[in-house]
């Protein structure tokens, strides 16, 4: 006690005399990060899990750059990788338009068709607040701002890998605001050399620019600068960092050089959004008025070359991939390539193996569903040209699905039930959405056999439990989805055990939250109060896919328990079983749950609670970025709980069974969700209880 009562005293006069206040934290021995403050400096050095350390000099001097050294070594012994640099974050401000009927809802925007603003964060040295929370250590900085916008700056340290963010933490009390960033690092001399990954995949060094600054399209969202002690590379949360587009253009999401943008005068490198994203719709991010906005990106920082660092930052999303599970198969839906309509039916050369197969093999998808004819082809006929897409379609997933690919034919068809919906069928199924002529419900074709012919939602409904098809809201809630399946859940075909539920993407985007979909997730408890067993599956809901697009920050995945990949003539009917027994979690990629269970129930099956409602969750996760939270989320038919367990002492790359024990006494479901640092995250889907 004597002794740590000194070492208080000791740094107290140190903080006394400093530059700025220095708030240390109450918990010093939280975690192993050292903190040491002298006149000028605050000196914080942590341990990596190879034996090495890392420490960040911050100069405590205000008119001074906020880094007087970003090092890594041992024993003491510190080689810079840079020197006198300081943060920078350029803030875009606009308005949203809260249109009544999606308020902050809202897709269909074009922030930049309307008068914005940009400024530089001006970043005003008052205090430095060091608190620590498991393995991380927050050393927040005060004040930073702009026009309507007031915050501070955060710098997190995680435990154990060469890694810290920093983040811009600012709100407004501005209401219909719409934000967007770019952010990075700059100093008076430029870095020995640039790196990055181009769009063919290749490790390309290049000379610092001094004249200007240079935007370039990139793989893997890094650019990295070589210095004499070693290299930092910089990069942006992988999918929470890009607001969501029904595209996945790669607008050139890096930087570097001067003068950027005529706001930066000196010599940066990071990260960047072009303020007229496609041109098409561009909604930017939400900040609602008082809201935290978390603008930031992360720095990994090596001792060798800037080729193995940037090795090293693919491994926080597996190189970009889903990596296989055993027992499970991953699954993507939701794609209008409308290859059939743009290729095949205009008579154009088919290649023996589109672009678009190599991409989804690329990421490791071993199941594709398809939303082709998306207001491009004739659903309702005439009965040949429709028959005849349809036909075209089938023949191309039966094609180019092999042993370890299986490309499923579907639609997003919009009609009879209101909104947008998808549709997914086990095999094969010839229909028309019309019925004019008042034809028989089902005929025999001499070329095609079976066909349907459909007039109604009711119509729909008897086709689906026909064939023991599925169907879900597209973008629920959103879009052409907004108020939808509100609209419809008292709907027999809503009711319908072949009525899946919806599909998650996270839109609309908003930096305040540390996960991502509030939307649809809100949607899934929302349709467990209901007291509908209904599934949320994972949709990318994208037109264009190629190799050289930004595809991973804009996709998601599903995992299904399959032990094989259906064979294409054999029909996929195994599919949609786990599909429609919720057999399968949910992925941004970084976070997954290869089982989950609450008393050896698994998502989908049916519990029977003891009187006492006590119940036990156990999940096996494993990660890259460390871990932030676990959500367990339950209801009583009426009101939703929710149960956070913090998992801040996780470090990177890990894998564990958790086990959590709570009380369900009263309610009938519960699901969980995981999220990541970086805002990564996975999903189960529910599990059904009684007493």
């Amino acid at each position: 006690m004597k002794s740590f009562l000194i070492t208080g005293l000791l740094l107290f006069g140190l903080v006394i005399n400093a530059q700025i206040p220095v708030v240390l934290p109450v918990n010093p021995y939280e975690n192993s990060t050292k903190i040491a403050v002298n006149k000028s400096d605050l000196i914080v050095t942590w341990l990596l899990d190879n034996g090495n350390n890392c420490q960040l000099v911050i100069n405590l001097n205000k008119e001074e750059p906020l880094f007087r050294t970003i090092a890594m070594g041992k024993n003491n012994q510190f080689k810079a990788i840079s020197s006198n640099v300081d943060p920078v974050f350029l803030l875009n401000s606009g308005s949203r338009s809260l249109k009544p009927e999606n308020g902050w809802t809202i897709f269909f925007d074009k922030v930049p068709s309307r008068p914005y603003t940009s400024n530089v964060l001006n970043i005003n040295k008052r205090e430095a607040i060091i608190t620590k929370n498991g393995n991380r250590t927050i050393i927040s900085i005060g004040d930073i701002s702009a026009p309507n916008f007031q915050g501070s700056l955060e710098i997190t340290i995680y435990n154990g890998i060469p890694l810290f963010n920093i983040a811009a933490v600012i709100s407004t009390q501005k209401d219909a605001t719409a934000i967007l960033y770019d952010a990075g690092l700059i100093t008076d001399k430029p870095w020995k050399q640039i790196s990055f990954a181009n769009l063919k995949d290749k490790f390309v060094q290049a000379e610092s620019v001094m004249e200007t600054s240079t935007n370039m399209a990139v793989k893997y969202r890094t650019i990295i600068g070589q210095g004499e002690g070693g290299a930092i590379a910089i990069f942006p949360p992988p999918h929470q960092y890009f607001y969501p587009l029904d595209e996945a253009f790669n607008l050139k999401s890096v930087w570097h050089g001067t003068n950027y943008r005529n706001m930066v005068s000196k010599y940066g490198l990071g990260i960047r959004h072009d303020p007229e994203g496609d041109h098409r719709y561009v909604p930017w991010f939400n900040a609602p008025p008082g809201s935290e906005q978390r603008l930031n990106f992360f720095c990994l920082i090596g001792e060798g070359q800037a080729d193995q660092l940037l090795e090293d930052v693919k491994k926080y999303t597996h190189n970009d991939q889903y990596v296989p599970i055993k027992g499970h198969k991953t699954m993507a839906s939701h794609f209008h390539n409308e290859f059939i309509m743009n290729v095949v039916m205009k008579d154009k050369a088919i290649p023996s193996k589109p672009e678009f197969v190599d991409v989804f093999k690329k990421m490791g998808v071993d199941i594709v569903h398809l939303g082709e004819f998306h207001y491009t082809a004739h659903p309702k006929g005439p009965d040949g040209i429709r028959l005849k897409e349809l036909d075209s379609l089938f023949e191309l997933c039966g094609r180019l699905s092999d042993e370890e690919f299986l490309l499923l034919p579907g639609e997003e068809p919009n009609e009879f039930l209101g909104g947008h919906w998808m549709a997914l069928f086990p095999k094969p199924v010839y229909w028309i959405m019309s019925n004019k002529e008042n034809k028989p419900f089902m005929s025999s074709h001499t070329q095609y056999g079976k066909v349907y012919r459909l007039k109604d939602k009711n119509d729909m409904l008897r086709l689906l439990e026909l064939e023991k098809g599925l169907a879900w809201t597209a973008h629920p809630r959103i879009k052409g989805s907004t108020g939808y399946p509100d609209a419809y859940k008292d709907e027999q075909f809503f009711k319908s055990d072949h009525f899946l539920g919806g599909a998650w993407k996270p839109m609309p985007a908003d930096l305040s939250l540390p996960k991502l979909g509030n939307r649809v997730l809100d949607l899934l408890d929302d349709m467990n109060n209901w007291g509908n067993k209904k599934k949320i599956i994972a949709e990318a809901d994208l037109f264009t896919v190629t190799l050289e697009n930004e595809m991973y920050a804009h996709m998601n995945i599903n995992y299904l328990k399959l032990d094989s990949l259906p064979k294409f003539k054999d029909g996929w009917e195994p599919v949609l079983n786990a599909l429609s027994a919720g057999e399968f979690f949910s992925t941004t990629g970084e976070v997954l749950i290869p089982h989950f269970s609450i008393n050896g129930k698994k998502s989908g099956e049916s519990l029977k609670l003891n009187i006492e409602g006590e119940a036990k969750v156990r999940i096996q996760i494993d990660w890259t970025f460390p871990l932030n939270y676990m959500e367990i989320v339950s209801g009583d038919g009426t009101t939703v709980f929710r149960e956070k367990v913090d998992l801040s002492k996780t470090k990177a790359f890990g894998s564990e069974e958790f086990e959590h024990s709570l009380n369900l006494h009263n309610r009938k479901w519960a699901r969980v969700e995981v999220w990541d640092i970086a805002a990564n995250g996975a999903f189960t889907q529910t599990i059904y209880l009684s007493k």
